[in-house]
Formats: structure tokens, sequence, C-alpha cells
């Protein structure tokens, strides 16, 4: 269906119904972004149509200045002598999750497949997740505490991992591939780790640097607004630069916003933090609703047995694992108990990360490789269409459970 109305109008219609769709669903104690994404479903090719492939396209940069935004935002609240108090267990807690989830989506796939390259990219689409889910229930609750500080380091440094754990078990598999075909040599490990950890090294080193340009200019700033007008121009280079030289514009964005949290007075850092808060629902709008767009219902039915065994893998590995990490790193009881539940959201790493599968293994001399690639991509398009709505609801259920999200004050006569 080819639609009759502009971009900007259809964006605009989508501002205002996502708003009080949005409160509707807060009604009934849910997100408000499901809300949204609902909203950005209907509006999408699965349903009217209004915002077809080439609108999707064309609004991508609204996704990477969310993005941008949800990670200088997630550095901002990584305050070292905050995350001190939380001690090694944070540490802990992203590594067991992360390596909890890769395991045992592989184990578990090869268990039912016997397949070892499937079962080791399986695994290594686990560990992503979708920070904006998270942060995005975190201000819009106003939650606060120790599982609140917590969520922002996992969110925040564990897609980091997840394509250091990427980087090496694609690198396996492709070598397993590549293996099968007589006579073959098959590429060195480091030369194809060497991409992920090239993209890691160069988008910290770029955000160092950024980060410290931003602090020289923002310390002659006392005005609030002005502190937004930097905020926002240094995304907006960070960001544009990482998506043109193919860095981790997440990874960019979060490096300057942790030299924000830890060089500036945590006073100021809040203030304009709190100033930032106001602008971020309507951004998560526009995330989610075009998230929501770009949700294909038609992939569900294409889940399959492998589909299944990859959310329940990956749901009892982040969970499992996090309470593990949290049982070694002595971390706050309720920490422990509930991160888990908090980092279930998945989306956009994981179908980029399926993506470089996809187009990889197009280009192998492997009868099985180019299947295979359209198969992982189909699976988790469709899984992250399940952990994009049921991320966000654990997420707020687990600030809930551990208290950290404050009662609406009432008005006493």
């Amino acid at each position: 269906m080819q639609s009759t109305f502009s971009e900007l109008t259809i964006l605009g219609g989508a501002t205002l119904l996502g708003h009080y769709l949005g409160k509707l669903t807060k009604l009934v104690k849910l997100p408000s972004i499901i809300g949204y994404m609902i909203l950005g479903v209907f509006l999408g090719t699965s349903v009217l149509g209004l915002l077809d492939g080439r609108a999707l396209s064309d609004l991508e940069f609204l996704n990477n200045i969310v993005l941008g935004m949800v990670a200088f935002g997630i550095g901002a609240e990584l305050n070292l002598k905050a995350l001190s108090k939380l001690g090694k267990g944070i540490i802990s807690i992203i590594l067991a999750e992360s390596f909890g989830a890769f395991f045992l989506v592989t184990g578990l796939v090869y268990f039912f497949t016997k397949d070892l390259p499937l079962s080791l990219i399986f695994g290594a689409m686990a560990p992503a997740s979708a920070p904006a889910g998270t942060v995005a229930v975190i201000q819009e609750t106003r939650a606060r505490g120790k599982l609140t500080k917590a969520l922002y380091a996992v969110v925040g440094f564990d897609d980091g991992l997840a394509i250091i754990i990427f980087g090496f078990a694609f690198a396996l598999a492709k070598n397993l591939l590549l293996a099968e075909i007589p006579g073959a040599v098959s590429p060195g490990m480091w030369e194809l780790m060497l991409p992920p950890l090239r993209e890691i090294a160069l988008s910290s080193v770029f955000g160092a640097i950024l980060g410290l340009v931003f602090l020289l200019l923002i310390r002659s700033v006392k005005n609030q607004s002005e502190m937004l007008v930097l905020i926002f121009g240094t995304v907006f280079i960070a960001t544009g630069v990482s998506v043109q030289h193919h860095l981790s514009l997440f990874l960019t964005n979060m490096v300057v916003g942790f030299m924000f949290a830890n060089a500036i007075h945590p006073r100021k850092v809040h203030q304009v933090m709190m100033s930032l808060s106001y602008l971020m629902p309507l951004l998560f709008i526009w995330f989610f609703s075009l998230a929501g767009a770009n949700l294909e219902l038609a992939k569900i039915p294409d889940l399959g047995k492998i589909g299944l065994v990859y959310i329940v893998g990956r749901i009892l590995g982040l969970i499992g694992g996090a309470y593990l990490g949290g049982v070694v790193g002595g971390v706050d009881p309720k920490v422990k108990k509930y991160i888990g539940l908090g980092i279930l959201s998945q989306a956009g790493v994981a179908i980029g990360l399926s993506l470089i599968v996809k187009n990889d293994f197009a280009t192998l001399n492997v009868p099985r490789a180019i299947e295979m690639g359209t198969a992982i991509i189909t699976s988790v398009t469709a899984t992250c269409i399940f952990f994009e709505i049921i991320g966000p609801i654990f997420t707020r259920i687990a600030l809930q459970k551990a208290g950290e999200i404050p009662k609406p004050k009432t008005i006493s006569g």
C-alpha cells in the first residue's frame, strides 16, 4: 500500500497517537513503550503500510539519534564512585550473564540439531541486548536504587562483551564451515577476530577524544540549556562519524557520557540529565514506533523449534547467569535476585549481527551456508519481536519487586 501522507505528517501523527496510547498502556500496568510499539506495528507493513521500507530507511537517522542519546545517558550514569559501591559484583554479573546465555543457547541448539557451526552462531546472538527498552522503563518509572544503578552498568557494558563473544564464535563457526570444503584453506582466527576488536578499540578511542573536547567546552558553560545544546551537538557528531566509518555508535557515545559523569560535579551532571529526561519521552515515542513498524508479524510462524529453543536458552542463560554472577560477586540480595529479569530486551544489535552472518555466509563456497544464514536472520528477527515485547514488561516487574519505583504522590485534602 503506497502512503499518500508525507513522512513528516506520519511522524507527527505517530507522536500524538503514541503519547495517548502510551498513557493507555500505563493504565493496565504496562510500560508506555509497549503502546508505542503497537502503534508502530499498525503503521508498518504488517498492517496499514503507512511506514513502508522506503520511509523507514529515510527515518533511520532518528533511530541512530535515540540510540546515541540513550548511550550517552547510560554513560552519564556510570559514575566510578557510585559503581565502586556496587563492587566487583557488577563485573561478575556481566561476565556470567553473557557467557551463561552463550553457552546455554549453544548447548541446547547443538543438542537438538547436532550442527556445531549453527549452534555457535545462535549462541553468539544470545548475549546482545537492547538497552533502549531497559532505559526507557527506568526513566518512565523514575526508578532509583541499587538495582537501577546495576541495570545501567550491565546494559551499558554487555553489548561490548557481546560483540567480542560474537567475534570469536563467528570466527570458529566460519572456520568449521570452510573446513567442509575439500582442500580449502581456512582463514586464521586472528584474521576473523580483527574486525570486531578494531571496532571496539576505535570506538573507545574516538569516544575518548570527543569526550575530552566536550569537557573542554562544557566546563565554561553554566546555563543548562547551553549544556543541552553541547550534548546534542556532540552526540550528533559521535553518531554520524560512527555510522559513516562503521564504528559502534553506542560505545562511542557511552564513552563520552562516562567522561562527562566522572569529570563534572555530580550536582551539575544530575541537573543536565534531569533536563535531558524531559526530551527523552519524545525520542522514545519515535524510536519504539519505528521499531514496531519494522516488525514483520508474518515472520512469527517461522520461529520453529530452534527459535523456541533459542528463547528458552537465552532467558535461562541471562537470568541464571546474572544470579550466579551476583552470588559470586556478593551483590545486594535484590540485585542478585532481580537483575536477570531486567536485561531480557533484544533488538537491533542481534539483528545487525545476524545480518553480518547472512551476508558473509552468502560469499562462502559451502552449499548449506546460504541456507543457514537465511535461517539465522529469520529466527533472530522473529525472536526479537518476542523479546522486545516481554523485555520492558519484565524490567518493570523487576524494579517493582525491588521496591525501586516510587509510589505516586497523593494529595491529601
